[in-house]
């Protein structure tokens, strides 16, 4: 068994580089394509089951597009987003307006905050365009 849990460890660490290297978010497909032709290849289930760990440790982000695609991102880069909800464009945000904010009392009773994400959804300039054209 602790081979097992070094392996899985290992996985994660593999994972984690992946998307400190990457210069975007990337989802579970990104990362399993990335790694298929490499020594460290590991199936989809898989990808996603140490993603979801790394997530529960505090150490990746995830956010869900309104197609349902989950992508990731280590939480040391704070993104934060405008997502069209017709066409799916997404722009980064230049500052967490989140930073200064700070949860009291009974707000955060019993939880260890570990990142937060903020997502604004609306229609892009193109969108509106087209629906009002």
């Amino acid at each position: 068994m602790p081979s097992q849990v070094a392996a899985s460890g290992d996985r994660q660490l593999l994972l984690l580089e992946q998307l400190k290297l990457a210069d975007r978010e990337l989802s579970g497909q990104d990362l399993h394509a990335l790694l298929r032709q490499s020594p460290q290849a590991m199936g989809l289930a898989t990808v996603y089951r140490h993603l979801r760990q790394l997530q529960q440790r505090g150490l990746i982000r995830c956010r869900h597009l309104p197609s349902g695609e989950a992508l990731f991102a280590p939480v040391e880069r704070d993104e934060h987003h405008l997502t069209c909800v017709d066409c799916g464009t997404t722009l980064v945000l230049e500052h967490c307006p989140m930073h200064n904010v700070e949860l009291h009392g009974d707000q955060a009773e019993g939880f260890q905050l570990l990142f937060h994400t903020l997502e604004f959804f609306g229609l892009c300039r193109s969108c509106q365009n087209r629906q009002n054209a």
